[in-house]
């Protein structure tokens, strides 16, 4: 490879319109894939999400199935008690004793109807619980089965072109190696900010590729003799002329067309 400060103010130009012809092509691959990684990502999230809600809405479910089964043991108990009470009432040996009993007997005739309204409301809770089960169980299914199709979407462009890709991202590489760090700052500061990621751009009819505005004849001149690093005014892009841009095309479509 080549040493940076070797390289002419012409082989510099070259090098850093490849660059961008790579890069564009790589561009072009990833907006192939569009929004599908990030669908895919937001789709796991919701799928993760929706079942964490459903394991946590069974297991609430299994909570108050629990507490039924205690209250209906404290009722059992309670009944045991009134039983109990009742009987000892037979055998008492004055009123102080028979009221005592029978307050005790009221207390927990209380407690049974209290357990047995809380009973109702935990069983409405719980087909309430069942109905939202159901519901989230049927979201889940639709969208895994959709998660599904869009990760097979994603994985059948991904194996497309996940190799030219990678070539290209190499390639990418080493002529970014072959340009000056200062330039090279100045290339991906520019397509950082520009939508269409083009920081390097033809004359094309009088004017930088994708602009209305002429360049000036002599500044045309200037870019056409190669001898120095020319940047729009208007757009902030490097410039480079038809002719160059035109060979470095056909060597760059050719390198493309391994794939």
């Amino acid at each position: 490879m080549a040493n940076t400060k070797e390289l002419s103010v012409e082989d510099k130009l070259r090098a850093i319109y490849d660059l961008q012809l790579i890069d564009s092509r790589i561009d072009e691959i990833r907006n192939v894939r569009g929004e599908l990684p990030l669908e895919v990502e937001d789709l796991e999230d919701e799928v993760a999400g929706l079942s964490t809600r459903s394991e946590k809405l069974k297991g609430e479910l299994e909570v108050i199935e629990n507490l039924i089964k205690e209250k209906k043991n404290a009722i059992d108990e309670h009944k045991e008690a009134v039983k109990k009470y009742t009987k000892q009432q037979e055998s008492v040996r004055n009123n102080r004793e028979f009221n005592s009993l029978t307050k005790e007997v009221e207390f927990q005739e209380l407690e049974i109807q209290l357990a047995e309204k809380q009973i109702r409301e935990m069983k409405a809770s719980i087909e309430h619980k069942k109905e939202l089960i159901a519901t989230s169980k049927e979201k889940l299914e639709a969208k895994s089965a959709h998660l599904k199709h869009k990760k097979s979407e994603l994985d059948a462009i991904m194996a497309e072109t996940q190799k030219e890709e990678t070539f290209l991202t190499e390639k990418s590489a080493e002529f970014e190696a072959l340009i000056e760090d200062r330039l090279l700052a100045a290339y991906k500061r520019i397509r950082s900010s520009v939508r269409n990621g083009l920081a390097v751009v033809s004359i094309e009819r009088g004017a930088s590729a994708g602009s209305f505005f002429t360049i000036p004849p002599q500044t045309q001149v200037e870019i056409a003799s190669r001898k120095k690093i020319l940047i729009d005014e208007h757009s902030g892009r490097i410039l480079v002329d038809t002719v160059l841009a035109q060979e470095e095309r056909e060597k760059m479509e050719h390198l493309f067309s391994t794939f």
